[in-house]
């Protein structure tokens, strides 16, 4: 075969290869719309979408460096996901908060301010350092409503001690996690009174929600503090790759890799079934909704689909710039958000870098009521 045939077979295989690429990140964009219990393989779709994203942005570079029409097809495919993209891009002018705002501390009436952040048991520290310095972080940045999720204290650094570092906000609601056994402990401080708490269990999982309401001088305002059902992911992956390195043959390998699938995709389901109980509380309050927290889903995926559908992500009424709450995973991950209800207005919506506890960011999200 001469090299004229040779470079044809390549580029006929590159071509191939772009276009199956292509096909796959297309069909990721439709992940979110299957629920776990209709499909089993979109749901592990969406969650690639973020690499097959990169890895058609990458093609694209270089059929445009070598100035070749194919570029198109993954160009296509990006844009074939624009909804994921505009959950984690916005392009525009730096959003400021109003001067009304900004000069008055606190907020003046009808502004309210919404952090949410995973901190990991604030990394179980025996000083309380984290702790501390992200309550002065958040009283600098004049949050009114602090939604934690895996809080919880330690004999060196009790709840007690917790609660007096956050004293700014007076008014907590905290999961009693020795009454509750077995689950990742949530709370909620605020400046504002709180009622109607009510702590959210889920049938074989640790993760939970609770609810309350906020008053605001004559407003209400209905709050949803969530931790979805975890991936299991970092947990099991080193149990996985012992597994394949001591696997002998192909067959145990394909045991290894059903083992997998078969865990994330039990723990779709269990994400899906929280979801839909989040998405019927949303539609019987009688009060605009917040909802937040670390939702371990991707803006491809079902939870997100279903919750975009009944209310605005705050980054796409009020961000700027890229979006992401997981810091590592080569910082390509967004799985915690803060939604409203379209009665809100958003006003300011960003996720501080904050080297504390946790291998989250926390999300801050100012909205006008």
């Amino acid at each position: 075969m001469g090299r004229t045939a040779v470079g044809g077979l390549f580029r006929i295989l590159l071509i191939a290869a772009t276009c199956l690429v292509a096909a796959v990140t297309v069909c990721g964009a439709f992940a979110g719309h299957y629920a776990p219990a209709e499909s089993r393989w979109m749901p592990l779709l969406g969650m690639a979408v973020p690499t097959l994203l990169a890895v058609n942005l990458l093609v694209a570079l270089c059929w445009a460096w070598a100035r070749q029409r194919w570029v198109w097809i993954p160009l296509l495919a990006l844009l074939a996901n624009w909804n994921y993209l505009s959950a984690v891009l916005q392009v525009g002018w730096p959003d400021r908060l109003p001067a009304e705002v900004t000069a008055s501390r606190p907020h003046p009436m009808g502004y309210l301010t919404v952090a949410t952040y995973n901190v990991q048991h604030f990394g179980s520290e025996i000083t309380g350092y984290s702790c501390r310095e992200l309550a002065r972080y958040m009283e600098q940045e004049r949050v009114d409503i602090l939604c934690f999720q895996e809080f919880g204290d330690n004999p060196s650094f009790t709840l007690d001690s917790l609660k007096h570092t956050l004293r700014h906000w007076p008014h907590a609601f905290i999961m009693d996690a020795d009454s509750i056994r077995g689950v990742l402990p949530l709370a909620v401080f605020s400046r504002f009174p709180l009622t109607h708490t009510e702590f959210i269990t889920y049938t074989g999982s640790a993760n939970c929600s609770m609810q309350c309401d906020l008053i605001l001088e004559e407003d209400t305002v209905r709050l949803l503090n969530n931790h979805l059902q975890t991936t299991n992911v970092g947990q099991k992956r080193r149990k996985w790759k012992r597994a394949m390195v001591a696997a002998q043959d192909m067959r145990h390998e394909a045991e290894v890799m059903q083992d997998a699938a078969g865990t994330l995709h039990d723990n779709f389901m269990k994400r899906a079934m929280q979801t839909d109980s989040i998405c019927r509380r949303i539609a019987d309050s009688p009060y605009p909704v917040v909802v937040c927290g670390d939702f371990n889903s991707l803006p491809s995926s079902y939870t997100y689909h279903r919750l975009s559908d009944l209310l605005d992500d705050g980054f796409r009424t009020a961000g700027n710039g890229y979006m992401y709450t997981y810091r590592y995973a080569k910082r390509m991950l967004r799985i915690d958000y803060i939604f409203h209800s379209p009665a809100l207005e958003g006003v300011h919506y960003y996720s501080p870098d904050l080297e504390l506890c946790s291998d989250h960011n926390p999300v801050i999200f100012t909205l006008k009521l």
